[in-house]
């Protein structure tokens, strides 16, 4: 302990909870124990003959990214405590070996309630380490509540905070959200104010538990309507909205309406943000809503060369199970998608606003475009949010046109863009798609690189039209219907064989197959089975969706498959071809298309 260090130099960064904020969340991401205690949200007591640590999830201070990105010196942890035991904080380093930094011993003889402070220099973690508490009892129990940590050193700026969420009839999913911040009251005051963005049909203003919601949030709920522009169009209507508000430069944490929220990551990103020696981009992980103990990706990148986002960078976990696993190395983000990130005032000042994308990859271009003007994104461990787990939601849906077409809209800017690379990895997917009777897919790649070719001048509706044509492409196409599993006659389930080891080959094997009309006949397929050299095999084939809510039927139709082939060679022939003009002219267009008076036309041509 450390009283002559005064707490009047330093601010609450973070909290240490012992229980999660719903039921939802499991309890080693906060404490783990050897022998008995009893937790609540902001308060354990640990029996006789216990230990009990925070080398957690939620519970570790993210020390590397403290000492790298704020040049804080000191570090110190506040906290009632009341019985008889042992309180420790301790460090680990980047290979995960430990140590203790301090420590306090906590008798029957101190007041019945006695604030304690344990300290530790932040010039030991470079390259990787956290700290946090442990708590260790012999004969007699001691309670610990009202865990604070703090750093030396008033904040390099004071800007600000609102949150922004976007929803689109998700109404109930939002007023979960909503909730979760109105009920923690430190998040509360912290915010100046929430904006929700509502672009939907069924609104969040119809649900019954509204009015009381906006009453807890003590008159901060600014609630806006609009037609839907996307979730880029509802958070950069948030983005307007917070910067426009008495002349203060304000934070805006984005957040997806659908997620459940730790309160505390939203102070934990304001807190870092307002701290670090330049601004930077503070990003929220993503932890799995179907498996609320996994972690997505720990910093995300991308891989040009098959236009796909989400990828761990180097030295980065990807679905590590994180009641166990932690996360020592210090990791460099390309970017950290809007389920929950902060986006400092001087970023957009800078850089301007969102490309009117419409859906997906907006957030990558925002980050890559904030990284190329010298704002690196960082992505802080511990403040962590739920989100609908990726793998489970199936790839063949109207989405990808988005993710598709946008992917070569950033990649065109934010890339070396080698068209000769890219057009024959998209050749080689429309195949996959086309000899695994994904006819639907194939046509809704074939769009997506047409609009692209068809140049910057597509985004001036902000994607709305394109949303319309997906829909409708995708309708003329059966098999990219979804059945109710007991509406299908059953069929024998077939097992894929093992990844072939010659996949050209065997690539042109089954496209001839499919052109002649040689097959196995019919089979069901699981899902996470139907790899294309697997479902390729059959006539007729049942797959079930990766959500588990139905399947969908595919059918061999060589008649479709020849027309959307030659169609599709045609298309990346184009791209070959013109792929660098047309790269030319997204970057000039770049400035106008994020700029003010474009987002102003939009919002305007909308309302």
């Amino acid at each position: 302990m450390h009283p002559s260090e005064s707490p009047s130099r330093t601010r609450p960064v973070q909290r240490t909870l012992f229980a999660p904020p719903c039921e939802l969340g499991p309890e080693k991401l906060y404490y783990s124990v050897e022998g008995a205690v009893i937790a609540e949200r902001g308060r354990i007591v640990l029996r006789p003959h216990t230990r009990a640590t925070t080398n957690t999830y939620f519970g570790r201070f993210p020390a590397s990214y403290w000492q790298r990105w704020t040049g804080m010196e000191r570090v110190l942890v506040r906290a009632d405590v009341a019985g008889e035991g042992k309180l420790l904080l301790k460090a680990s380093e980047r290979t995960g070996k430990s140590r203790t930094v301090d420590s306090v011993r906590v008798s029957p003889d101190m007041p019945e309630t006695t604030r304690v402070e344990l300290g530790a220099d932040l010039n030991r973690f470079a390259d990787g380490g956290a700290l946090w508490l442990e708590a260790v009892t012999g004969a007699g129990s001691l309670a610990v509540a009202d865990v604070r940590w703090h750093v030396h050193g008033v904040p390099r700026r004071d800007h600000g905070v609102a949150a922004v969420i976007c929803t689109y009839n998700r109404a109930d999913d939002c007023l979960v959200t909503l909730r979760a911040l109105a009920t923690d009251p430190e998040c509360v005051t912290a915010l100046d104010a929430v904006y929700v963005i509502d672009q939907g049909t069924d609104t969040v203003a119809s649900r019954e538990g509204f009015a009381e919601v906006t009453e807890a949030l003590s008159g901060k709920l600014r609630y806006l309507r609009q037609p839907n522009l996307g979730g880029a169009g509802g958070f950069t209507r948030g983005l307007c909205e917070a910067s426009q508000k008495d002349g203060r430069p304000t934070h805006v944490v984005l957040m997806d309406d659908d997620i459940v929220l730790e309160p505390d990551t939203v102070l934990r990103l304001v807190e870092f943000a307002n701290r670090t020696s330049a601004p930077v981009i503070v990003g929220g992980q993503m932890l799995k809503l179907l498996q609320p103990g996994h972690l997505h990706v720990a910093a995300e990148g991308v891989e040009w060369d098959r236009l796909r986002a989400g990828m761990p960078v180097p030295g980065s976990a990807q679905g590590a199970d994180v009641t166990e696993w932690r996360q020592e190395v210090r990791l460099d983000a390309e970017y950290n998608a809007w389920w929950t990130c902060l986006i400092p005032p001087e970023v957009v000042a800078d850089i301007g606003y969102p490309l009117p994308l419409f859906f997906q990859w907006d957030d990558i271009e925002y980050g890559l475009r904030a990284k190329a003007s010298g704002y690196p994104t960082v992505t802080l461990p511990g403040a962590g949010v739920w989100h609908a787990d990726f793998e489970w939601k199936d790839w063949d849906d109207w989405p990808r046109y988005f993710s598709l077409r946008n992917s070569l809209i950033v990649g065109a800017l934010h890339s070396e863009f080698d068209v000769r690379r890219t057009a024959g990895w998209l050749c080689t997917e429309l195949f996959h798609y086309l000899v695994s009777m994904r006819y639907g897919l194939a046509a809704t790649l074939i769009m997506a690189v047409e609009d692209f070719l068809a140049g910057p001048g597509l985004l001036a509706d902000g994607g709305v039209e394109g949303m319309a044509r997906v829909r409708k492409l995708r309708a003329e196409y059966p098999e990219t219907e979804m059945h109710p599993a007991h509406d299908v006659n059953p069929l024998g389930v077939a097992i894929p064989a093992p990844d072939p080891s010659m996949p050209s080959l065997v690539l042109l094997k089954r496209l001839a197959w499919q052109v002649v009309g040689k097959s196995l006949g019919s089979a069901a397929i699981r899902a996470g089975d139907e790899h294309w050299w697997h479902v390729s095999l059959f006539q007729h084939a049942v797959v079930t969706d990766p959500s588990q809510a139905g399947v969908k039927i595919r059918r061999r139709d060589p008649v479709v498959l020849r027309g959307l082939a030659v169609r599709g060679i045609r298309t990346l022939g184009r791209l070959l071809r013109n792929g660098h003009r047309v790269r030319r002219d997204y970057r000039a267009a770049l400035p106008h298309l994020s700029g003010a008076d474009n987002w102003a036309r939009l919002f305007g041509a909308a309302d």
